[in-house]
């Protein structure tokens, strides 16, 4: 409960930073039409677009990026292909259609996939011709007038990323995706922004960012030794110096995963990637001449999914602890106590929310209905992404598992070709938990201990949900 208590009040204080930073223009917004036009002293800029086995996405990537507003002789788009499908033969019949357009597009196909997605925009870059490098991944659909937008906060050399705030394709489609809408909302419009505007590190989202050449290899480059080759890369590149800007009014529509086991596994790799991460930069970080002030932050950043494996041990240890106190026994009583701390940690975690739902949607009040779901949910996820974080710890390596994208929109169907509709193991464990926690609620009813019911019930809540998102893939 201490654990989730310092992680909840990190995100409080990210809260109160962004309620004391956030303030509304004056005057008329801007027209986007007034955007300045490029010229010749824009710099040249290299569009790198990773992709494996993206069959159902591929030529929509292609055919968006190379519609944007930019001259052609400054633009070079690399499609960095390590598909093993007919993915090789779609890239290669756009990047042809394109070419003949006068586009500057090549098509870079490797065999080995060595290194991953790192390896692939390293292989990239070792070739390409742009002094700023843009990334999207397979799903996103860049507006036409994204480098536009983008490329004039590069006026300070100093500047060696700039990132764009995610916006969701397929939200709506289903009470999965809303939930994981939800979650990212709030990193987009509080935690990046914050952590931008007070000076502290904050990330690449390893798409929908523009990166400065020089600061890629100044940091080492591309390395492949973590699963989030993003995260790594940020903090290298900020402790050599290069600054980061985070750019919340552009935007860049993506998809999210639209079942059980694509979400589990894209969650899976994001948490071991960032605890590897931790290991890898954390004292690195804190020996460096940063301010203590951007130490403590960059290791809250680093370890947020820490928390899964706490949770783990609060939902195995309530319905024991609740029977041992209800006894007379044991830390039944001090656990209990300990239980206020752990709640005030919560108002962190609702705060964040609250002030993403309102910044980003007129219904914020409608929307924070679903925080107790989305907290519910969130702790469901503790086993899988607890065993990502054991595997980072003891330093067991795995392969990055791309998430499947299906060419969605809020009424489009979704394709079978790259769906798993297996129930994995770990699913039947998660189903086991519910079982476990509704055993649970019913002893504290039972033993009438009601200030404990929020608690379980939440854990009900939440494990029975990704139950059903799991079992549910089945008939999708």
């Amino acid at each position: 409960m201490l654990a989730l208590f310092l992680f909840g009040l990190n995100l409080f204080v990210l809260a109160v930073g962004f309620a004391r930073t956030d303030r509304k223009l004056t005057g008329v917004a801007p027209d986007p039409a007034s955007l300045r036009e490029p010229d010749a002293g824009w710099p040249p800029v290299t569009l790198q677009l990773p992709l494996f086995n993206e069959a159902l996405v591929a030529s929509r990537l292609i055919d968006v990026c190379a519609a944007l507003d930019y001259p052609r002789d400054l633009l070079e788009i690399q499609v960095l292909d390590d598909s093993t499908d007919e993915t090789s033969r779609i890239v290669a019949e756009r990047v042809a259609h394109w070419r003949k357009q006068g586009v500057d597009i090549m098509h870079v196909h490797r065999t080995d996939r060595s290194g991953f997605k790192a390896g692939a925009l390293q292989n990239g870059l070792n070739i390409a011709r742009g002094e700023l490098i843009a990334i999207f991944d397979a799903d996103f659909t860049p507006k036409r007038d994204f480098l536009r937008r983008m490329i004039p906060s590069f006026s300070d050399q100093k500047i060696g990323l700039v990132q764009a705030r995610w916006t969701h394709q397929n939200a709506d489609r289903s009470l999965l995706t809303r939930l994981q809408a939800f979650g990212l909302d709030a990193h987009f419009a509080v935690e990046q922004r914050v952590r931008n505007v007070l000076g502290y590190f904050m990330n690449f989202n390893g798409t929908a960012g523009i990166w400065r050449r020089q600061c890629i290899e100044d940091a080492g480059g591309w390395q492949a030794d973590t699963l989030t080759e993003d995260l790594d890369l940020s903090y290298r590149a900020q402790l050599r110096g290069w600054k980061f800007v985070y750019r919340p009014d552009v935007t860049a529509p993506a998809e999210l995963p639209e079942d059980m086991n694509a979400f589990r596994a894209q969650q899976f790799r994001w948490t071991k990637g960032a605890a590897q991460t931790a290991r890898k930069m954390l004292p690195q970080l804190w020996r460096s001449g940063e301010r203590l002030a951007v130490k403590l932050e960059g290791t809250f950043h680093l370890t947020a999914h820490m928390a899964y494996p706490f949770v783990i041990l609060i939902v195995l240890l309530h319905v024991p602890l609740m029977w041992i106190k209800h006894q007379g026994n044991g830390p039944g009583e001090v656990y209990f106590a300990a239980l206020g701390i752990g709640l005030l940690g919560f108002a962190g975690f609702a705060l964040s929310q609250l002030f993403a739902q309102r910044e980003l949607y007129p219904d914020w009040p409608i929307r924070m209905r679903l925080f107790p779901v989305f907290m519910a949910a969130s702790m469901a996820m503790s086993i899988s992404n607890g065993r990502g974080i054991v595997e980072a710890l003891i330093g067991r390596k795995s392969a990055f598992v791309r998430t499947p994208k299906n060419n969605v929109s809020a009424s489009g169907a979704v394709s079978a070709r790259y769906r798993d509709a297996t129930v994995p193991i770990i699913a039947w464990i998660e189903l086991a938990i519910a079982v476990y926690s509704v055993g649970g609620l019913v002893v504290a009813i039972a033993l009438r201990e009601w200030a404990a019911l929020p608690f379980q019930l939440l854990f009900v809540v939440g494990f029975a949900l990704v139950s059903v998102f799991s079992i549910r893939q089945i008939t999708l």
